[in-house]
C-alpha cells in the first residue's frame, strides 16, 4: 500500500508512518525498513516523536540494538514510550545489564516507567539475578498503587524465582486477583530451581485442582523439580501421565531431557539410555549433557565416554566436552587417548583449558535453560 501511495503520487505523512513501520517491524522486515527510515529523513519528519518511537520498536524488534540506540540518541525529546522500547531492545538481545542501565537512566530523567516498562526491566532482573533492582522496582510499584494484574504479578513472581527468592513471589501470589497458567508455571519453576522439589510437585496438584490446565512449561518445571530433589518415582509416574497425553499434549525434548536427568542422577543409567534410544526425536545437548553428568556421578566411564563422543558431535566448537573426555582417559589408564584428545583439540583450534575439568557447571547451564 505504502508503496502504491508512491506509485499514486500521494505523499506520506507523519501519521504514515507509524503504521508503516509497525507493519514492517511485526515482519522484521530490517531492510525495507531502512530504506523507509531515510523516506522518514527525506520528507522531514525525523523529529516526530511518534515517527522515531516507531523507529526504535522497528530496530529493536530486529535485533539490531546498535542503530536502536542511535535513533534514541538522536532523538530531541523522548517518552516513556521511547525509554521502554529501548530497555525491550536490549531485553530481547540478551544484554540485560545494558536494559537496566537504560532503566536507571529513564529514572534518572524524570520519565516515570508505566506497566510495560517494568515488566521488561523486571525480565531483565530475572535474565542476570539482579535482585536488588528487582526489590526495587517491586516497592516502586507498590508506591504507585497499582493493582496486582496478572501479568506484572507473573513478571515479579518470575523474578523472585530465577533471583532465589522465590518465598517473596508466593507473597506476590496471594495478592493476585486473578492468575492463570504462567502464574502458576513462574512459581513451579521457581520452586524448581530452589531444589523444592515436594513443594513444586505440591504446587502442580494444586494447579490441577484449581482447574487450571498445564501445558508443557509446566510439565518440565514440575519434571525438573523432580530430577533436583531426587523424586525419582513421582517424575516416572507425571512422565507417564505425559505420555499417556493426560495433558492434551505429548512429551518434547524438554521433558525428555528432564527424565534423562532424573533417570541418570537416581543411577537408572541404563533406563535414562533407552529412554534416548527410545526419543521420537533427536536428542539435544541437554539429553546427552544429562546422561554424561549423571555417568560421571557415579562413576559410569564406558556410559560417560559415550555420552562424551556424542556432546562432541552435537558442539564440536566447546571445549569442555574434550576436557570431560581427555580427563575421563586419564582415569582409565588410556593416555595414548587422552593424548589424541588433546592433539584433537589443537588441531581444531580450541583452548586447552584443563583446569576445568567437569562438565557440570555446562550440564547446569543447558538444564537451567529449560526452566528460562
Amino acid at each position: 500500500m505504502y508503496v502504491h501511495m508512491h506509485k499514486e503520487g500521494i505523499f506520506p505523512n507523519n501519521y504514515t508512518y507509524p503504521f508503516v513501520l509497525k507493519s514492517l517491524s511485526d515482519l522484521k522486515e530490517l531492510k525495507l525498513g531502512k530504506s523507509v527510515h531515510t523516506h522518514v529523513v527525506k520528507w522531514g519528519y525525523v523529529c516526530d516523536i511518534y515517527v522515531q518511537n516507531s523507529l526504535l520498536n522497528l530496530y529493536a524488534s530486529c535485533g539490531e540494538i546498535e542503530f536502536c540506540q542511535q535513533v534514541f540518541d538522536e532523538m530531541p525529546q523522548r517518552d516513556v514510550v521511547s525509554w521502554t522500547v529501548l530497555i525491550m531492545g536490549y531485553r530481547d538481545c540478551g544484554k540485560f545489564d545494558d536494559a537496566l542501565v537504560v532503566f536507571e537512566k529513564m529514572r534518572d530523567s524524570g520519565v516515570a516507567p508505566n506497566r510495560v516498562t517494568m515488566v521488561n526491566a523486571l525480565s531483565a532482573c530475572a535474565n542476570c539475578g539482579a535482585l536488588d533492582m528487582g526489590v526495587l522496582i517491586h516497592d516502586e510499584i507498590r508506591r504507585s498503587g497499582w493493582e496486582m494484574d496478572v501479568i506484572l504479578g507473573t513478571s515479579l513472581i518470575d523474578m523472585y524465582g530465577k533471583c532465589g527468592k522465590i518465598e517473596h513471589g508466593f507473597w506476590v501470589f496471594q495478592e493476585m486477583k486473578h492468575r492463570n497458567v504462567y502464574t502458576w508455571n513462574a512459581v513451579i519453576r521457581g520452586l524448581a530451581l530452589a531444589k523444592s522439589g515436594e513443594e513444586a510437585v505440591r504446587w502442580f496438584f494444586i494447579m490441577e485442582r484449581e482447574n487450571v490446565k498445564p501445558d508443557e512449561v509446566t510439565l518440565v518445571a514440575v519434571l525438573c523439580a523432580c530430577a533436583y530433589s531426587g523424586m525419582a518415582e513421582q517424575g516416572r509416574e507425571i512422565f507417564s501421565w505425559l505420555m499417556n497425553e493426560k495433558y492434551g499434549f505429548p512429551p518434547g525434548v524438554k521433558h525428555y531431557a528432564c527424565m534423562v536427568d532424573l533417570l541418570a542422577r537416581s543411577r537408572h543409567l541404563e533406563d535414562a539410555l533407552r529412554m534416548i534410544t527410545e526419543m521420537p526425536m533427536e536428542p539435544t545437548k541437554s539429553v546427552w549433557g544429562a546422561l554424561l553428568a549423571g555417568c560421571r556421578l557415579h562413576g559410569n566411564q564406558e556410559l560417560s565416554e559415550f555420552a562424551a563422543w556424542k556432546l562432541i558431535g552435537l558442539a564440536p566448537r566447546n571445549s569442555a566436552y574434550y576436557v570431560v573426555l581427555a580427563n575421563l582417559y586419564g582415569e582409565m589408564g588410556r593416555w595414548n587417548d587422552a593424548e589424541k584428545i588433546r592433539a584433537l583439540m589443537k588441531e581444531r583450534g580450541l583452548s586447552k583449558d584443563f583446569g576445568s575439568s567437569s562438565v557440570e557447571l555446562e550440564d547446569q547451564k543447558d538444564l537451567l535453560e529449560l526452566l528460562r
